[in-house]
């Protein structure tokens, strides 16, 4: 070996190609309720699926946020322990299913997920379930304020993007919540896309630079809210939070645990670490990965990988021996 060459640094681990066999065992087994009209069958079986699968995996994780307390879904449970006790120590947010009623009625859309952090590092909202959000690519910086409205926003952004207005896109969720504000967006002249459900893609497809959504804006669920600002943090996009507590004894039980009602909660106050991964896997298409899909023997799930110390995407294609999950 020549003395002169460099030494290069060794290649640390990937979490994320470790963690997508959870989503993608959560991904399969929920599949097979799609359009069944059971969200509850559905999120039970993706809940199994994935704490068998996160049970196999290297590392000491701690649910800090797991999806089902708000709608007594099957869950996997703040401040369950997973991994082997292994490896690192990460604070991980779960959704077995991202858009349940997605998924029982057969639509677009529905992905499992997970979010992985440094141990201490993301936000506890658990006793806040809902939150306003906006999300947006890197062009946002220093251009969007939560505080501000909508229309300016979308002005600001069209502005920082070099965009006619009449060409911008917002995602929201479609829900009689936000009638309002979807008047306020189309009043500006941009376009509206409306999500049945999932804001978590929604939020990552107005990050990414070659997406045809410009923003993500609405109230939403604040667990979702955190396991995005792990994606954006790998993404180099925006995310701009405000909690939402929905009667005098949710905001009471918020203020005990340290939050902040008139704190705008950026992604570094969301997660703290610059270690983030986000790691999903469709269960039905979608504009962020495609469903799975059945051939024969073969089962084909499509999954994304983000990761923000490296700033990559990567994009995992698998088929899966049916016969082995039976």
């Amino acid at each position: 070996m020549n003395s002169s060459s460099p030494v290069l640094p060794q290649p640390d681990r990937n979490l994320g190609m470790e963690l997508v066999r959870a989503t993608e065992a959560a991904a399969i087994r929920s599949s097979l309720w799609v359009g069944k009209g059971d969200k509850l069958a559905a999120d039970g079986a993706a809940v199994d699926a994935m704490r068998l699968f996160l049970g196999t995996v290297d590392f000491a994780g701690l649910v800090v946020i797991g999806e089902g307390e708000k709608d007594a879904a099957p869950m996997l449970f703040n401040g369950e322990v997973v991994g082997t006790g292994h490896g690192p120590a990460c604070d991980i947010a779960v959704d077995p299913i991202d858009g349940t009623s997605l998924v029982a009625n057969g639509r677009q859309n529905a992905i499992s997920m997970i979010a992985a952090a440094d141990r201490g590092s993301m936000l506890d909202a658990s006793t806040v379930f809902y939150m306003n959000k906006i999300v947006t690519s890197s062009e946002g910086r220093e251009v969007i304020d939560i505080r501000q409205s909508v229309a300016r926003n979308i002005l600001a952004l069209a502005e920082a993007k070099g965009k006619p207005v009449s060409e911008m896109r917002i995602a929201v969720l479609d829900r009689p919540r936000h009638a309002g504000l979807i008047d306020e967006i189309r009043a500006t002249g941009a376009g509206t896309q409306l999500l049945l459900d999932g804001d978590v893609a929604g939020g990552i497809n107005a990050a990414r630079p070659d997406s045809r959504i410009d923003m993500c804006i609405g109230q939403g669920g604040s667990p979702e809210g955190v396991a995005t600002a792990c994606a954006i943090k790998a993404l180099g996009g925006v995310i701009q939070t405000m909690l939402l507590p929905q009667n005098d004894g949710e905001r009471q039980r918020g203020l005990d645990a340290g939050l902040d009602f008139d704190r705008v909660y950026d992604a570094d106050a969301l997660v703290r670490s610059d270690n983030t991964y986000f790691v999903a896997t469709g269960v039905t298409d979608g504009g962020l990965v495609r469903g799975v899909r059945r051939h024969g023997n073969t089962v084909h799930t499509e999954s994304i990988i983000l990761r923000s110390t490296s700033g990559t995407i990567r994009r995992i294609s698998a088929d899966h021996r049916a016969d082995r999950w039976d």
